[in-house]
Order: structure tokens, then C-alpha cells, then sequence
């Protein structure tokens, strides 16, 4: 068993694969888009491949990969094919934001692939654009009517924003009615991209809470499963679940069993970090596995304990990044 300095578990690795998205979300990025990474300043596919290797070996279970979007770097099957046939895996999953993903999804459930995440802000097409600045709503409903008839493990997410999508909240949680697919609120964050440092939130996880419960007051608690970062509850009658997660607030960094790696190899031990190392660096200057093992099991030994606290650390680089460059 992999353990922190606080005595938490490691067993989850959230791998962003690239940078790129084909999407431009404003919360996430400006509209021109960012200045992506070049080739040779990502990590390449035997790169993150022996990463992979050398973290599933140290008690690494489970694997997300993220982007950006995963689809838009090239032969992406190639890459989630090999991992998951790495020893030690127990878990694959993906997040992505649809509009490329509907090709693949009888290959990813070949390869055992159950789980996906699906970033879906709102289930207007006007609303869709206003947000991802692109017209791909249907592509995304595409895919989401795909990943269900094929039987997927569905989450849905959603950031919720003020004077955005707030109206979205009660349809999406009215999916759950007849789908069995789990709807999950998220509390936006400060990595935007533009440089903008974050003032707050209008809208956190006891305010999702309550516009919910004022539509549904039957709405029940159920159990959170073991290093759930959602608050998680079930409409009677209804076959999904919804989640609320805290992501400004971090009410679960408690409990946090995952570390990240972001396209250009920087380890990061909290989303709200600065980063602690950069694997790829320490590849392509010939580290071996062994001192690969040592030297992540010392940045291991160094996380802070909730994402407060690393984010205080960063004070002269304010926490305002595009996700796409930390992995969503």
C-alpha cells in the first residue's frame, strides 16, 4: 500500500494526455484557445506507458486519463490499449468531452473500459454554445445515447455557474429519472486560464443542495463510496444518482487518494498545487525504475494537507491555469 505523509492512501493516478481541446469553455480557457505545448515538450505515449509501469508497481489501482481531450491527440487507442494491459490495474476510466468519443466506444468496452465521465454543462443548445463556444451540443448527446446503450458506468459533469447554467440544474437532475447514469454538480474552480485570480463562488455545494431539495424535498442521502470526492444522493423512484462535489470548498481532501500528472509530465500531489516534479524530465535524463520509485515515493512524502494549504504555498503563481493544462 501506497501512503502520503498523512497516512492516506495512493491508488489513484489522473493521467492528462494532452492539452488541446476541441472545445473552448470559457471557464476553462480564452477564446483563442491557449498556447498548447509542442510535441516534443509532451510526454510521449512510452513515456507515459513506463510511468504508468513504475506507479502501478509502487500500489497505483486506478487510472483516469483526461486532457484537455483525450481524442484530439492521435492514435489514442494505441496508447489506452497498453495500459490496460499493465499488471496491477484494477481500474481504467476516461473523462471526456464527447464530441469525439462516439467512434471508439465499442473499442473501449473491448479493451475493458466500463466508466466514463462526460463533461456536459447544460442540456441547452444555445446555452452549450454560449458556454464551449462551439456547435457540438448534438455530437455530445451522440455519444451520451451511445455510452448508454452500450451499458457504460455514466457520470455526468457538470460546473455550475452563475448567470450560466444555473436553470440546468433541475433537468439534468431530472435525467436521472429514467436514465441510469449519475449526474454529478460541480463547484467551479479558479483554473480558467486567463490569468484572473478567483474571488469565490456563488454557487457551492449547500447551494447546489438546496435548489435541488427545493424541486425534490424527498431527495435521500446515500452512502459515499470509499474515496468519494461527491457528496452523493438518490431521488426516490428515479434509476441514476446525483453527486455534489465540493471542488472549491475541498471538504474531501481528507480522504484524497489521487495525484495527477499533467501533459508536459509535471507531477502534482493536489489539483491545486504548483507541482511538485516533472517525471518526463527525470526519464529523458536516464533516472532508472528504481530511482524513478524512490524519488516519486519522496514527493509522495510531501503533500499537503488539503488543497488550502497548497494553494497558500503558490502565492506569487495564483491558481488561475487552464484545467486543460493540469487534466480535467
Amino acid at each position: 500500500m501506497l501512503l502520503d505523509n498523512h497516512g492516506r492512501k495512493i491508488s489513484y493516478l489522473r493521467l492528462a494526455v494532452t492539452d488541446k481541446c476541441n472545445l473552448r469553455c470559457f471557464y476553462c480557457m480564452p477564446e483563442q484557445g491557449l498556447d498548447w505545448l509542442s510535441r516534443k515538450k509532451l510526454m510521449s505515449y512510452n513515456e507515459m506507458l513506463r510511468m504508468c509501469r513504475v506507479m502501478l508497481s509502487m500500489g497505483i489501482e486506478k487510472i483516469r486519463i483526461t486532457g484537455g481531450e483525450p481524442f484530439v491527440r492521435k492514435d489514442m487507442m494505441q496508447l489506452l490499449t497498453a495500459i490496460s494491459g499493465l499488471d496491477g490495474l484494477k481500474e481504467l476510466t476516461i473523462t471526456t468531452n464527447g464530441v469525439l468519443t462516439a467512434p471508439y466506444i465499442a473499442d473501449l468496452k473491448k479493451i475493458g473500459i466500463r466508466s466514463i465521465n462526460l463533461s456536459l454543462d447544460t442540456l441547452d443548445a444555445g446555452r452549450f454554445f454560449a458556454i464551449t463556444r462551439r456547435d457540438e451540443f448534438s455530437a455530445v448527446l451522440d455519444t451520451l445515447q451511445e455510452l448508454l446503450k452500450q451499458d457504460f458506468d455514466m457520470k455526468i459533469n457538470t460546473v455550475v455557474m452563475a448567470g450560466k447554467n444555473t436553470q440546468d440544474i433541475i433537468p439534468l437532475v431530472e435525467l436521472t429519472k429514467e436514465l441510469p447514469v449519475s449526474v454529478r454538480f460541480i463547484e467551479e474552480m479558479p483554473f480558467n486560464g486567463d490569468g484572473h485570480q478567483h474571488s469565490g463562488i456563488a454557487w457551492d455545494y449547500v447551494r447546489i443542495f438546496d435548489e435541488i431539495r427545493q424541486a425534490y424535498p424527498s431527495i435521500q442521502k446515500i452512502p459515499d463510496p470509499q474515496f468519494s470526492t461527491a457528496y452523493n444522493y438518490q431521488i426516490p423512484g428515479h434509476q441514476g444518482s446525483i453527486g455534489i462535489i465540493a471542488a472549491y470548498s475541498r471538504t474531501f481532501c481528507g480522504t484524497c487518494n489521487r495525484v495527477r500528472v499533467t501533459p508536459n509530465g509535471m507531477l502534482k500531489n493536489c489539483l491545486y498545487d504548483d507541482g511538485v516534479l516533472n517525471i518526463k524530465d527525470l526519464m529523458r535524463l536516464g533516472m532508472s525504475d528504481a530511482e524513478l520509485t524512490s524519488t516519486l515515493k519522496r514527493a509522495f512524502s510531501t503533500r499537503e494537507k488539503d488543497g488550502w494549504q497548497a494553494e497558500q504555498k503558490r502565492l506569487e503563481n495564483p491558481a488561475s491555469e487552464s484545467m486543460a493544462t493540469i487534466g480535467g
